[in-house]
């Protein structure tokens, strides 16, 4: 029997390019300033295996920040692993009470779905994100530490299971109002149905 050592590094290089080839039909977001990581340069590159390339792949109905709706000045990075996509946006650390990310599904019947958050965690963001939901009975507010870990394959968390409508009435929006002095992460929204 042959036994075969892979290298950390080997392992490392294999997922980047499987995270960055995988991905031929997402475009990034038209609105978002470009990354200014070359590809690969990443802080945890342990954290690299749970990036998640084909967001079309994943269970419920998926919105990327490629479909989000934008406002102010978000930027794109691929710097802290993990993330869903291409990557994931932060706000710069500025504008704050000034910027938004709505990410908007198109459910295809109603009825109760959990709804999870994606964002990438390190002790410089934000540890009171405001995130608001829209749902069937009202919006539903909360404000989450993105410096904590996701339990969730360490990149989604639970904001709560909300009853929707069919169609795209309901949404879920991230701001930076009242975060001073940390950065904002918006990455993706899973609707889970129950």
């Amino acid at each position: 029997m042959q036994c075969r050592f892979i290298s950390f590094a080997t392992l490392l290089l294999a997922a980047l390019t499987v995270a960055q080839t995988a991905k031929p039909t997402l475009k990034p977001h038209p609105a978002a300033v470009p990354n200014e990581h070359a590809p690969g340069e990443v802080d945890r590159p342990e954290l690299v295996p749970f990036i998640v390339p084909e967001p079309a792949k994943l269970p419920g109905i998926v919105v990327d920040e490629t479909a989000a709706v934008l406002v102010g000045k978000w930027q794109y990075s691929t710097h802290t692993p993990p993330y869903v996509g291409l990557g994931y946006l932060h706000d710069m650390k500025d504008g704050k009470g000034e910027k938004s990310v709505t990410f908007t599904p198109d459910l295809p019947h109603a009825g109760r779905y959990e709804v999870r958050l994606a964002h990438c965690y390190n002790i410089r963001r934000a540890t009171n994100a405001p995130v608001t939901i829209r749902h069937a009975d009202g919006e539903t507010k909360l404000r989450i530490n993105q410096q904590g870990e996701p339990p969730h394959g360490r990149l989604w968390r639970t904001l709560g299971t909300f009853r929707f409508a069919a169609g795209t009435n309901g949404w879920v929006r991230i701001s930076n109002e009242g975060t001073d002095g940390k950065v904002v992460i918006a990455d993706a929204v899973q609707f889970l149905p129950q």
